[in-house]
């Protein structure tokens, strides 16, 4: 085992995709995700990368995984059979969301149905005051009658999310601990001041409840996952990626698997990270297509904007507030079903549609051969030369042609009356102009120009869309990383080991108490060095602390760092101008005379990042030599028109060339549209640049 040699795995809804790095050397692979038996594409992309590389599975030092079956079980409602347990009077909270409509003006919005139906929620008498006193002492006699009525549901998984646990889990511990003893043993069960220690009891319990959900599932294939890595004599420490941007253990994540619902696109945004650093760029744009899903991240100075709380699983128009609310850190940014197996079709209105369904990895876009009828992104792609059928995933998936042409002129030209490549053209022009539109939204929201933005690409699918994107959206940088195709499983390799503990407890700025926040961190960060230090080893570890600050009687908060120290009652001080010049910041003013308290805090203990290399400058050199020409419908042009083909590894920094013209490599393609001029930097990464 070298410690140097690491092996990333990223199960995307339509390709697993794997990574090995050994110092400078990095051998890839995309193999097709295995949607019932998810480890054995892992397994099947593993050896296909040892055998590129010719080592052995106990050669690997370091195995990071991230998965989106956690997603997926959510969104597809595939997880365990559930119930939740709750404070008698809130059974119907999961329900009752926020009591507010996500769209005041349409009659016809659908609302995300319960992971647990009504049927599925018990109560139970007891009660908690907001600082965690007791008011009502648990009624321990009614627990053994709950307990029969969950044996004879047949439940396999118990959510319990008590009013006010986050101040006090006294209760919630005392009812896991009776119920596992009357339970069977394979039922799992969670308690949200565990999941979510957190204020807000609609969020806090909806999230205990997710987990509980996907828990049996996670574990399950984890372990399956561990055991299929022993057997093949792999026994290095294997992390999951977490959607916040950091490394867990297989414990932990077993334990918590809701923070793993966007561990793929966080590993993306953690490779865009570190080009920004290279690139010395301030404001980035990342843009990570693949076979699924489109996703945009925006990050200043080189970080990706984080926040505390997410939503899976949009019942409606993929509208705020119609999904499931969990509270767990995750990366800011925007996902839409836009991705190369999204379908694409005729609505009622006449109009081409494509997605937000895809056709995944089984049966996949037709031109996979694999029994699909309905034509998909990939397949407008092909029929458009932009994919060469001989070659795409590093040739071991061969393409269908013809077969791809003949779904999208039924499909799409015959009712349109379109012929020849049109068809396909209209299919690409309506998932571009999808994803520009989300990153026009997104950037909005943040308050930012995206047009002042330079976009990185990577994902098997944004190579062959990010020049049609980025003159939509009025981005005139591109640059496309070495192992685009593959950038996620990249990014996990660049991931700090990392774990954040997050509870609310409410303290006053103005009266401080820094004995009472001291104790409070302590706890914190001893809980957070549980789970990392033991993956360091010898590497020194760093502590961040948040805290959720507002005005006493607001209803949001303001995240303000907080000194990684022994506080004093002076820093109550400082914590309060802290917050009120980040809070005028946002809101143009400050209120005289007001009260500020921190509701939440949150401590985040994580390995040293490493710095990574800065871009050399380099001079021009001469056009390379392509290896072939391909006829491709350009956008810009309106036109089919013959472009050269260069092989990625045959461009060595300084080359230099106009568009149109296509960059290929195993994992994907790189479009150089016509209004661009490509260039290769010190680091061999695509630099796209609009001609003036």
């Amino acid at each position: 085992m070298n410690n140097a040699i690491k092996l990333a795995a990223d199960i995307g809804g339509t390709f697993t995709d794997i990574v090995l790095e050994a110092g400078r050397q990095r051998w890839s692979g995309k193999v097709l995700t295995t949607t019932q038996a998810p480890e054995l594409g892992v397994i099947e992309g593993i050896g296909l990368v040892l055998e590129q590389s010719g080592m052995n599975p106990a050669d690997i030092g370091v195995f990071i995984h991230g998965t989106t079956l956690a997603t997926n079980a959510l969104i597809e409602r595939k997880g365990a059979k559930t119930a939740f347990v709750t404070t008698r009077g809130f059974r119907d909270i999961l329900e009752q969301g926020y009591e507010k409509r996500f769209d005041h003006y349409d009659l016809m919005i659908d609302r995300s149905v319960p992971l647990v139906p009504r049927t599925l929620r018990f109560t139970v008498e007891e009660r908690l005051s907001a600082d965690g006193d007791v008011l009502q002492p648990l009624d321990e006699s009614a627990l053994q009658e709950l307990a029969r009525q969950l044996r004879g549901e047949n439940v396999k998984a118990v959510a319990i999310g008590f009013l006010h646990a986050y101040a006090h889990d006294g209760h919630e511990r005392r009812v896991r601990e009776i119920l596992s003893a009357a339970l069977p043993k394979d039922v799992t069960i969670c308690i949200s001041s565990e999941v979510a220690p957190e204020i807000r009891e609609f969020e806090r319990f909806s999230t205990v409840v997710a987990n509980a959900y996907v828990r049996p599932l996670m574990a399950g294939y984890l372990h399956r996952l561990r055991d299929q890595l022993r057997d093949m004599k792999m026994d290095c420490p294997l992390f999951l990626m977490m959607s916040g941007g950091g490394l867990t253990t297989l414990e932990t994540a077993a334990r918590f698997p809701i923070r793993l619902v966007e561990s793929g696109p966080a590993g993306g945004a953690i490779l865009a990270s570190e080009i920004a650093a290279e690139c010395a760029l301030p404001e980035v744009v990342s843009f990570d297509m693949g076979g699924t899903t489109a996703k945009i991240c925006l990050l200043t100075n080189g970080e990706p904007e984080r926040a505390r709380k997410f939503e899976i699983a949009r019942a409606y128009r993929d509208m705020k507030g119609s999904g499931i609310p969990v509270r767990i850190p995750v990366i800011e940014m925007v996902e839409i079903g836009a991705g190369g197996g999204s379908i694409a079709r005729v609505d009622k209105l006449n109009r081409i549609t494509v997605g937000p369904d895809s056709a995944g990895s089984t049966p996949g876009p037709v031109c996979y051969g694999r029994g699909g009828t309905e034509p998909a992104v990939t397949d407008a792609n092909l029929a458009l030369g932009k994919i060469d059928p001989a070659y795409f995933a590093g040739g071991k998936i061969r393409l269908d042609e013809a077969g791809a042409k003949t779904a999208l002129q039924k499909a799409i030209g015959t009712p349109l009356g379109l012929k020849d490549f049109w068809p396909a053209a209209g299919v690409t022009e309506i998932v571009e102009e999808n994803m520009a539109n989300a990153a026009r939204v997104h950037a909005i929201e943040r308050g930012r120009d995206i047009a002042a933005c330079t976009m990185i690409a990577f994902g098997g699918g944004a190579p062959l869309h990010a020049c049609r994107l980025a003159e939509k959206v009025g981005v005139k940088t591109i640059i496309v990383p070495l192992g685009a195709g593959v950038g996620s499983a990249i990014g996990f390799l660049r991931a700090p080991i990392a774990y954040e503990v997050t509870r609310s407890a409410a303290i006053s700025l103005d009266a401080f108490n820094a004995k009472a926040v001291n104790t409070l961190l302590q706890h914190m960060t001893r809980d957070a060095r549980a789970v990392v230090e033991p993956a360091l080893g010898k590497t020194k570890a760093t502590v961040q602390i948040i805290a959720d600050c507002r005005y006493v009687g607001q209803g949001h908060e303001i995240r303000v760092t907080v000194p990684a120290k022994s506080l004093n009652d002076a820093d109550g001080r400082k914590l309060k101008a802290a917050f009120e010049a980040q809070y005028e910041q946002v809101y143009g003013l400050r209120i005289p005379n007001q009260e500020a308290e921190a509701i939440t805090w949150s401590v985040t203990v994580s390995s040293l990042a490493k710095k990574p290399k800065r871009a050399a400058k380099t001079s021009a050199k001469s056009t390379p030599k392509p290896r072939s020409r391909r006829l491709i419908y350009d956008p810009a042009l309106g036109k089919q028109v013959t472009v050269p083909v260069y092989w990625r590894f045959d461009l060595k920094p300084g080359a230099t060339f106009k568009g149109p013209a296509i960059i290929a490599e195993d994992e994907t393609s790189t479009i150089v549209g016509a209004n661009f001029r490509a260039r290769i930097n010190s680091l061999g990464y695509v630099i796209l640049e609009k001609a003036k």
